[in-house]
């Protein structure tokens, strides 16, 4: 072999080290630096009546926990501490058949909170090993096609929920007292395994409410569309994780649903509503990497317009 030849070889050969030193790296910061680097986003939107007092509302969804992720559990607890009037949960909560008891003891004070909640398709179906990369060109929609059959404990979960006096908005509508205001709330079941029955709880959202929410799991347009003719002031979803693995300078791959991927997370109008969409807490343990997309939670205020 030529000398040519060899210091070709040496070449690759370094370049083939460096770029699997960087690809390890890259993992490891994914799977346990930023899955476990939870933040709090805070928002404020003046969409109370002129003289109302504050209202603020933490959005939780897509904790996708297993019984062991002690970090997750500690770190939703502590969210207490900021003094929520009303907890509203997107869904997706579960990855594991024995995490209803983790999850509540996540939750903890909160459940001494006013709250409401919906399911996600995770609240219902164990996650499998599948190639997250196809998600590139296709949703997960048809994954759920051949499972009929629920083998997560869903309905243990909503019973611990409603136990402390949540509101359960799957397909159904409901009011409540947060702090010194009348909450009206309507929500659907996961639309993305075609459970979501928007025609069991359409119509105008109740006047005399000081704000209307609308709670679902996945941001999909037809429903949110509803949702904001109907009147629903606050639309509160999750599913989409952000994205999970996003670019830098150009965030979001794929959102999973139908909404764009300019609205996969965070606070943006949405027809004469607002949107929030969370990036969620967690992600499948069988893709346990988050990537420019450090998972969260969120503050809402909700303070009366000027």
């Amino acid at each position: 072999m030529g000398v040519d030849n060899r210091q070709l070889l040496r070449r690759v050969g370094r370049a083939a080290a460096i770029t699997g030193a960087v690809g390890v790296a890259g993992l490891t910061y994914a799977s346990v630096i930023e899955r476990n680097w939870f933040r709090l986003r805070r928002y404020e939107l003046p969409l109370l009546p002129p003289g109302s007092p504050r209202l603020r509302i933490l959005h939780l969804s897509d904790a996708h926990l297993t019984p062991g992720r002690r970090m997750l559990i500690d770190w939703i607890r502590g969210l207490d501490a900021y003094e929520p009037d009303l907890v509203v949960n997107t869904g997706d909560s579960l990855a594991h058949p024995d995490a209803v008891g983790p999850f509540t003891d996540a939750l903890g004070p909160l459940l001494d909170r006013p709250g409401a909640f919906v399911y996600g398709s995770n609240d219902l179906f164990s996650p499998q090993l599948k190639n997250p990369a196809r998600y590139l060109w296709r949703t997960s929609k048809t994954d759920y096609n051949k499972r009929r059959v629920p083998d997560l404990p869903w309905r243990e979960l909503g019973a611990a929920m409603s136990a402390s006096g949540w509101l359960d908005l799957n397909n159904r509508k409901g009011s409540l007292k947060a702090g010194e205001l009348d909450v009206a709330l309507a929500g659907v079941h996961d639309s993305h395994i075609k459970l979501d029955r928007y025609e069991k709880v359409a119509g105008p959202a109740d006047p005399a409410a000081h704000l209307r929410l609308g709670v679902l799991h996945s941001p999909e347009p037809s429903n949110l569309d509803r949702f904001a003719a109907d009147g629903y002031q606050l639309l509160l979803a999750g599913h989409t994780h952000g994205g999970q693995l996003c670019l830098p300078f150009y965030g979001t791959l794929v959102t999973n649903c139908g909404i764009d991927r300019r609205r996969a997370w965070g606070l943006h109008e949405y027809a004469n509503a607002w949107l929030h969409v969370s990036g969620g807490l967690g992600t499948s343990p069988y893709a346990p990497v988050r990537f420019c997309c450090r998972p969260e939670a969120s503050l809402l205020d909700i303070v009366a317009a000027s």
